[in-house]
């Protein structure tokens, strides 16, 4: 049995300027990414940067959002094309890259996820992501069909933010806002006026370019500022802070 077609919708709408509320998934458990998936977010960022996460574990996360509207996004450890093509090949069609500094190395991440001639995708014909070949157009379709989000984090990034925002296939831009305080100086302090001056700049930058700007926000009031000021990705919470949160606060109701 033969299918057609690959359509990448979360892409669609984040070039259409669509509003997209997600939750990051940091547990690496499919049990705990199913549940996410049942609540309803947009997206679901599956951490393979700062949570223990590989190929093995991403597979069943991704089995487990089979049934959710949810558009499942994967970061990755670095901005390496070889694990960027073990990503694609097992299914992801969106990307967060994280630490993006300079144009290079944002046309890197871009080539990374693009097949010849465009990009430098390796080719398997049989793979989890055309349904190990039964997917006819997958090849002539798939380009298209992959979004590229790059992280800003270091002041070399916000230097460099007209130049990574200008290239083509990069979708969004995206704020660590953890990394980018420690960067101008101010560890643990993403609300300092600072540093949130510069994440409005970035927002400013990527908006003048014509290109979706996003955010981890797991503060309500943060999360609203930056609504306001413009970004249009942003991921409101996480699956272990909730997790945390909420057991903490069920054990202080008895002790």
């Amino acid at each position: 049995m033969s299918k057609s077609t690959v359509v990448n919708q979360f892409r669609q709408d984040l070039l259409g300027g669509k509003t997209l509320i997600g939750c990051w998934a940091s547990l690496a458990s499919p049990i705990t990414t199913e549940v996410l998936g049942y609540a309803g977010f947009d997206w679901l960022l599956l951490d393979g940067e700062h949570a223990p996460n590989d190929v093995n574990t991403f597979i069943p996360q991704l089995m487990a959002l089979k049934g959710s509207d949810s558009a499942a996004i994967v970061r990755p450890q670095s901005n390496d094309p070889v694990t960027i093509k073990r990503l694609l090949d097992i299914g992801f069609h969106n990307l967060l890259i994280p630490f993006v500094e300079s144009e290079e190395e944002a046309l890197r991440a871009v080539a990374s996820t693009r097949y010849p001639p465009q990009g430098i995708r390796g080719v398997s014909v049989s793979h989890r992501s055309n349904c190990y070949g039964t997917i006819t157009d997958y090849f002539s379709k798939i380009n298209d069909n992959i979004s590229v989000m790059v992280q800003i984090e270091s002041q070399q990034g916000v230097d460099n933010l007209d130049a990574i925002a200008a290239v083509e296939g990069v979708d969004c831009i995206f704020v660590g806002p953890s990394d980018l305080s420690a960067a101008l100086g101010y560890l643990g302090q993403a609300g300092h006026p600072e540093v949130q001056k510069t994440i409005r700049h970035i927002f400013d930058r990527a908006k003048a370019q014509g290109k979706a700007c996003g955010i981890l926000a797991p503060v309500e009031a943060d999360a609203r500022r930056y609504l306001e000021w413009g970004a249009t990705f942003v991921a409101v919470g996480s699956d272990l802070g909730v997790f945390r949160t909420a057991t903490q606060a069920l054990k202080d109701k008895y002790k």
